[in-house]
């Protein structure tokens, strides 16, 4: 998939075989884990383009193919596994959605978040259908990434990156405090939380100019880890962390891999330049296969090195 060399790919996301990439030109849909790629808003019959900024999965897209985009004023979304798409707008003027979460309980309690460049966050708490603004507390309102906790329907936790840090909401978005960061104010663009958060309390976050930094008591306090240079535009960790304690760390130029949960990092060579995301939808098992987007809106199918 290619060639625009403006058509940055903003997000990737995978379920069941079925991946989407989110791009400057739209939404890519694939059917067969990420090999070809298709525009997945035909059933809309644009004229103009409609950059796609995020995306996101339901946890039971096998069930109920639920799917949603964020684009520029709203968020849409599908039931049918990005066949046809509605559109519910965010309010006016519009805004531009950076980030989407969704509830690891959706099939249950029909909870996403969307963050946005100028308004902070907005919820929905009934499937995508509605939504309302969330920003009691949040005092920077230029979201970069979202991150929501595996155990949610419990401890209804959320971190949000903003151009000046992290704010945190331990009520599901109603409320938000800000994090102190140990590099003082700097942009976070993106966060990971162990898949065991509810036992280990471990997140990380990739900033513009500081690295990776690391909490291992829910943010309270900080660490940096042996740090790569340059912006971390996204940061994934092992399903299996900390069993596994494997960190891909992307940044423009380099997709760097932890083996030992940000101690050291290593390069992992992929010949391609500009690299905007990064998805590995079979986790980071050596030899499991990474699918890559850059900023020339290719989408690059790879495997992580065996050794």
């Amino acid at each position: 998939m290619s060639e625009n060399t403006q058509d940055i790919v903003y997000a990737l996301q995978c379920a069941q075989n079925v991946c989407f990439a989110a791009r400057a030109s739209g939404l890519y849909r694939s059917t067969d884990g990420g090999r070809s790629w298709e525009f997945a808003y035909t059933s809309l019959a644009l004229t103009d383009s409609l950059p796609t900024t995020s995306v996101v999965i339901s946890p039971d897209f096998a069930t109920d193919r639920t799917v949603f985009a964020g684009v520029s004023g709203g968020v849409l979304y599908s039931l049918d596994g990005g066949d046809s798409w509605q559109i519910v707008e965010l309010g006016t003027p519009p805004s531009t959605v950076s980030a989407l979460v969704i509830s690891p309980d959706f099939g249950r309690d029909g909870v996403l978040l969307a963050g946005t460049m100028e308004d902070g966050v907005f919820r929905s708490g009934n499937r995508g259908y509605n939504w309302a603004a969330w920003n009691f507390g949040l005092l920077d309102l230029s979201i970069f990434t979202l991150a929501i906790s595996p155990d949610f329907a419990a401890d209804e936790t959320l971190f949000a990156g903003v151009e000046s840090g992290i704010f945190r909401s331990t009520n599901g978005g109603r409320a938000w405090r800000e994090i102190m960061l140990p590099v003082g104010y700097e942009p976070v663009l993106s966060l990971a939380l162990s898949p065991a958060y509810a036992q280990d309390g471990t997140l990380f976050a990739g900033t513009e100019s500081q690295g990776v930094l690391r909490s291992t008591d829910r943010g309270a306090t900080w660490t940096q880890a042996a740090t790569p240079d340059g912006p971390v535009n996204s940061l994934l960790l092992a399903p299996d962390f900390p069993t596994r304690p494997y960190i891909l760390a992307l940044l423009e130029h380099a997709l760097l891999l932890s083996q030992d949960a940000g101690q050291t990092w290593r390069e992992y060579p992929t010949g391609l330049k500009d690299m905007s995301a990064v998805l590995a939808p079979a986790g980071l098992a050596p030899g499991a296969p990474l699918i890559i987007g850059t900023t020339r809106g290719d989408v690059v199918s790879l495997v992580l090195p065996t050794q």
